[in-house]
C-alpha cells in the first residue's frame, strides 16, 4: 500500500502553547498526508479528542497535569490497541519515557524538539500504519475469500452431486457438520423478473443485498450452517437436523421478517432429512420441487418436501424422465433447439409408452416446465410467457399432445430469439472486450461470475460463448494468460520468484510454482535460468 492513500489523522497534546504552535508549523503535516484533527492541553481534554475523532497517531508530552501521557495512553490503548503514541519528554523524565515504551508507546523525543527528527519519527509510525492498514486488508480479503470460497464449494456442489469429483478434497472441510443430518432451504422472490425488469441494476443490487443481509442474521439467530445465494433472487439456508420439526415456523417467520424490512413477498421450499455432502445436490433439487407447489397458490407460502412424497402421489410419479430432463438442459446451455424439440417428443413417446395416468402426466410436464424455464432465467434468455401464464396454458390443454406443441413452441421460439439476439460479430466484439478486461485485471482475484457480469451474461451462457470463442474455458485461458506475464517478468527483470506470485493473480508462492512448472514443464527459477524460453 502507498503512504499517500490513506490520510491519517493526528491529535497534538502539550501543555505548552508554545509548543503546540511549533509542532504545527515546523511538521510539513500535508506533504506527508496528515491532518491534524485535535489539540489539546491536558490529558483529559486529549481523551475526549480521541474519542470523538479517532486519531491513528498522537504525539503528547509525557508529563502534564491532571491525566499524564502514559494514564491517557493506557486508557486509549485499551479501546484501540492499533494507535500510536509519539512522547515528548524532558530529559529529567528518561526513566518516565522508558517506562512509556514498555507499555506500548511507539517512540518518545526529548526536548528540545529537533524537528527533523520528529519528522523521521512519524514518517517511521505511517510505514507502521500502513503496514497495519495492509495486514487489516489482507484479513479482510481472507475472510471475504474464504466465504466466497465456501458458498462456491456449496454452489458446485449442488451443481455437480456426486460428479464434482475435482471437489472431493474439500469435502472435508464441511462433512463434519453435514454427517449428523441436515435439511435444505430454497429462499425464493416471488415475480423475481417482474422486480428486476423494473430496478435499476444498483438498485437491484441494493435489493439483494439488504436482503441477504436480513437472512445472514435472521440465519444465525437460528442457528443456521450457512446461507448463501445461487442464483439472482435466490439463496439457500442449510440447517442442522435438530430443526426438522420446525420447518413450518421457520418459513413463516423469515417470510414475515423479510416482508417486515423490504415489503418483498418471498416463498420457501424445504428438503427432507438429509446425511453426507454427496447428499447436498438432492437435498437442493427435492427444496426446490416442494418450491414447485408455490405455482398453484396465489401468494407466498412455505412448502414441504417429505421423503416418499412423489411415490404417495402415484407410482407413476417415480418414473419421472430424470435422463431427458437432462438433456435438455444441456440443449438451453447450447441453444440446440432443433435437439429439443426430438427431445420433448421422446418425452411423449415416454409417457404414453408408461401409460402415465393424465393427472400424474400432467404433473411430470409442470416439473419439467419449471426445471426447463428456470434454465432460461439462469441463463437470462428471453421468454415471451411468464411462468405463471405457461403454467396455466399447460393446465389449460387438453390433450399430450397439445402440451408437447406448446412447450415446443415456447422453449423453441426462446432460443431462436436469443440466436438471432446474438449475431456472430456481436458475440465476437463482446468476447474480445472481455479478454481485455483479462487482461486488465489478471493480477486480482479474478472470478468467472466477476466476468460474466463484466460480459452481461449468466455464468452458463458466458461460459459457452467464451469457449466457442477462444477455444479456452475463462480459467484455462486465466490461467496462460497470467502464466505468460510471469513468463516475461522472469526474462526481463530480477524480481525474486515469490514476489512475482502476487503480480500475475497468486497470493500464495507454492502454488504459483506447481502451476507454473505445469504449464511450461519448468520451475519459474528453472524457466528464468533456461538459455531460450518460449517468450
Amino acid at each position: 500500500m502507498e503512504g499517500g492513500e490513506v490520510k491519517y489523522r493526528v491529535i497534538l497534546v502539550d501543555d505548552e502553547p508554545i509548543i503546540l504552535r511549533s509542532l504545527k508549523v515546523a511538521i510539513p503535516w500535508e506533504e506527508m498526508n496528515l491532518e491534524i484533527v485535535g489539540e489539546a492541553r491536558n490529558g483529559e481534554e486529549a481523551l475526549r479528542l480521541v474519542r470523538e475523532h479517532a486519531p491513528h497517531m498522537i504525539i503528547s508530552d509525557i508529563r502534564m497535569p491532571g491525566l499524564d501521557g502514559i494514564s491517557l495512553m493506557k486508557e486509549v490503548m485499551a479501546e484501540n490497541a492499533k494507535r500510536l503514541f509519539i512522547f515528548i519528554s524532558g530529559y529529567s523524565e528518561f526513566e518516565y519515557a522508558r517506562e512509556a515504551l514498555r507499555e506500548g508507546a511507539f517512540d518518545y523525543l526529548l526536548k528540545p524538539i529537533d524537528h527533523d527528527e520528529l519528522i523521521e519519527m512519524i514518517q517511521r509510525a505511517i510505514k507502521k500504519l500502513n503496514k497495519q492498514e495492509e495486514n487489516e486488508h489482507l484479513l479482510h480479503s481472507a475472510q471475504v475469500l474464504s466465504e466466497l470460497a465456501r458458498e462456491r464449494m456449496f454452489a458446485e456442489l449442488i451443481e455437480e452431486g456426486e460428479g464434482g469429483s475435482h471437489l472431493r478434497h474439500m469435502q472435508w472441510l464441511e462433512s463434519g457438520k453435514l454427517q449428523e443430518g441436515y435439511f435444505v432451504a430454497v429462499v425464493q422472490l416471488d415475480h423475481y423478473l417482474k422486480l428486476a425488469d423494473m430496478w435499476p441494476p444498483h438498485e437491484r443490487r441494493l435489493w439483494l443485498f439488504a436482503i441477504r443481509n436480513i437472512l445472514n442474521e435472521w440465519s444465525l439467530s437460528q442457528g443456521a450452517l450457512t446461507v448463501f445465494p445461487f442464483h439472482s433472487g435466490e439463496w439457500i439456508i442449510l440447517f442442522p437436523g435438530g430443526l426438522l420439526m420446525n420447518r413450518e415456523q421457520l418459513g413463516q417467520d423469515l417470510i414475515s421478517q423479510i416482508k417486515l424490512h423490504t415489503k418483498l413477498p418471498c416463498s420457501i421450499g424445504f428438503s427432507p432429512l438429509a446425511a453426507g455432502i454427496t447428499q447436498l445436490g438432492e437435498a437442493y433439487q427435492q427444496a426446490g420441487k416442494a418450491l414447485y407447489q408455490r405455482f398453484y397458490r396465489d401468494s407466498e407460502g412455505v412448502f414441504v418436501e417429505e421423503l416418499g412424497r412423489s411415490g404417495d402421489r402415484s407410482a407413476d410419479a417415480a418414473k419421472y424422465p430424470k435422463h431427458l430432463e437432462e438433456q435438455m438442459l444441456e440443449c438451453i446451455r447450447t441453444l440446440d433447439d432443433q435437439r429439443l424439440m426430438k427431445l420433448l417428443e421422446e418425452t411423449r413417446g415416454f409417457i404414453e409408452g408408461h401409460a402415465v395416468a393424465r393427472e400424474s402426466a400432467q404433473r411430470m410436464l409442470v416439473e419439467l416446465t419449471v426445471v426447463l424455464y428456470r434454465e432460461f432465467e439462469h441463463m437470462k434468455l428471453p421468454l415471451e410467457w411468464s411462468l405463471e401464464g405457461l403454467l396455466q396454458e399447460l393446465h389449460a390443454s387438453e390433450t399430450l399432445p397439445d402440451i408437447i406443441a406448446l412447450l415446443g413452441r415456447i422453449f423453441g421460439e426462446g432460443i431462436s430469439a436469443s440466436k438471432l439476439s446474438e449475431p456472430k460479430e456481436q458475440i465476437h466484439r463482446l468476447i474480445e472486450k472481455t479478454r481485455e478486461y483479462i487482461a486488465s485485471h489478471y493480477h486480482k482475484d479474478l472470478s468467472i461470475e466477476e466476468a460474466a457480469e463484466f460480459a452481461g451474461l449468466s455464468i452458463s451462457h458466458f461460459c459457452l460463448l467464451f469457449k466457442q470463442e477462444t477455444g479456452y474455458t475463462f480459467l484455462e485461458y486465466l490461467t496462460e494468460c497470467r502464466i505468460g506475464k510471469a513468463k516475461y517478468i522472469l526474462k526481463n527483470s530480477q524480481v525474486k520468484v515469490y514476489q512475482i506470485a502476487p503480480l500475475v493473480g497468486y497470493q500464495d508462492p507454492r502454488y504459483f510454482t506447481q502451476v507454473f512448472k505445469k504449464m511450461t514443464g519448468m520451475t519459474p527459477s528453472e524457466y528464468r535460468e533456461s538459455p531460450s524460453g518460449d517468450e
